[in-house]
Parts: structure tokens; C-alpha cells; sequence
């Protein structure tokens, strides 16, 4: 699998000095949008509606130090912080779901969140 480089810069990070870099990363996301569906009894079937609406999640693996994970953990806690979608080239807000470190072997996983209108 390729690893690339992940990028996450805290809410309240203004300049391009603010970004923190973690190198080889396994980095995936998931986007789904919202459907309503509504069953229609004695009709002609379900009714489906697009509501316009997606949401990514994105999950990331890597290693990283324990200096490190005081700076992610510090995002983790203090809000919403950036990240920089790989794939599409652009900077994302998001929300972390989860966040786990193990500090015997320095393996994180974290989980984002972004909500798209």
C-alpha cells in the first residue's frame, strides 16, 4: 500500500508554519451522501431522495512520537482542526471521531470527521 505524507494544522492556525507534517502515513476516506428514504405502503414503492448532502470520514495510520502526539492530542482536544484532503488537493475541516497511540511501538490511528453541506 502507498503511504503518503498527512497534513493537520489546528482551528486556530492561521499561517502555513502552523501545519504539522506526518510522514508516511496510510491515509483512506469514505464518502457517502444522505439519502431519505420513505416506504409507501400500498403505493408503487419506496421514495428516494437525494438530500445533497455528503460526509467523509477519513482514517489514518502511521506512526508518530511521543512530541508529536502532544501536538495532535492538543488538536484533538482544543476543536476543530484542518486537514489536508491528499486526494483532492484542498484543506478540509474536520472533527476528530477517534483517536487512539500506542506508545510502546508509536502506531497511531485517528478517525476525522468533515461534514459537507
Amino acid at each position: 500500500m502507498a503511504t503518503r505524507d498527512f497534513f493537520i494544522r489546528p482551528a486556530a492556525g492561521t499561517s502555513t508554519t502552523d501545519w504539522i507534517r506526518i510522514e508516511e502515513c496510510d491515509i483512506s476516506v469514505s464518502i457517502t451522501r444522505r439519502i431519505t428514504r420513505t416506504v409507501v405502503h400500498g403505493g408503487e414503492g419506496d421514495d428516494l431522495v437525494d438530500e445533497g448532502a455528503e460526509s467523509a470520514v477519513y482514517n489514518v495510520r502511521g506512526e508518530m512520537d511521543e512530541d508529536m502526539y502532544k501536538n495532535v492530542i492538543s488538536m484533538f482536544r482544543g476543536g476543530q482542526p484542518y486537514i489536508h484532503d491528499p486526494f483532492e488537493e484542498r484543506d478540509v475541516k474536520v472533527v476528530f471521531s477517534s483517536f487512539s497511540y500506542d506508545g510502546s511501538n508509536n502506531v497511531f490511528e485517528f478517525e476525522l470527521l468533515e461534514d459537507i453541506r
